[in-house]
């Protein structure tokens, strides 16, 4: 409580941003039974905050999207029966019922997705986002990154880690889950049957970019907060 006023404190006095960091620590589970170290960093500029996270070698960018810019998945219609951009403003995405296209998905709650682990089909997305003028925002708010470790998932809540293992080459990775998808589309109806859609450069380091699936593993890792 009293870190948190201090926080609180120096963002409304500081002249200019201030950098606050913190220590996190992830549970021992899915992530081969051990213990990783996370520190966050708060830093308040002008334009808004940005919170970076880090877990090993992993580090995650965070930065709240205008509301006004275009999700990345525009055919979701409807969140927690919300206005997508209304569910978001009230910050009720995390494990809420939402519509794609008439058909209602309904996410795994905290508990159940902390047991999570699954074989499939993984694919990527983003890269038309890299050109666009302004940016794009993912279903629980955040700004888009082709370049940071993301990832989209039809049911685990928002925001979610897991580690992505190629099953073809070995590689694994650690990323966040902040979108939705994949989901099946007229070009391409199976792509709805895909378990994970990853950032461009998820995809780089799991060496299927070339590619443009693997077969994986996506298991939880429980991240909390010392």
């Amino acid at each position: 409580m009293r870190s948190g006023l201090l926080l609180l404190i120096l963002l409304l006095f500081s002249g200019g941003c201030v950098a606050i960091t913190a220590p996190y620590g992830v549970a021992k589970g899915a992530a081969e039974g051990s213990v990783w170290a996370v520190e966050t960093s708060y830093k308040a500029t002008a334009g808004g905050a940005r919170i970076v996270y880090r877990i090993g070698k992993f580090t995650y960018k965070v930065v709240k999207a205008p509301l006004d810019w275009p999700l990345t998945h525009g055919d979701i219609q409807k969140i927690d029966g919300l206005p997508v951009r209304e569910a978001i403003r009230l910050g009720r995405v995390k494990d809420s019922p939402y519509t794609v296209c008439g058909k209602r998905y309904v996410p795994m709650s905290v508990d159940e997705a902390s047991h999570y682990k699954e074989m499939g089909v993984a694919s990527w997305y983003g890269y038309e986002t890299r050109r666009k003028k302004g940016g794009y925002m993912t279903a629980d708010g955040e700004a888009f990154d082709p370049e940071g470790l993301s990832a989209a998932h039809k049911y685990l809540p928002l925001p979610t880690y897991v580690r992505v293992s190629n099953l073809e080459n070995g590689r694994s990775v650690i990323v966040r889950v902040n979108d939705r998808g994949p989901f099946p589309s007229e070009e391409n109806p199976a792509s709805g049957k895909r378990i994970i859609d990853l950032s461009m450069e998820a995809a780089k380091k799991l060496g299927m970019f070339e590619k443009g699936t693997a077969l994986v593993r996506v298991e939880a890792v429980r991240v909390k907060e010392r």
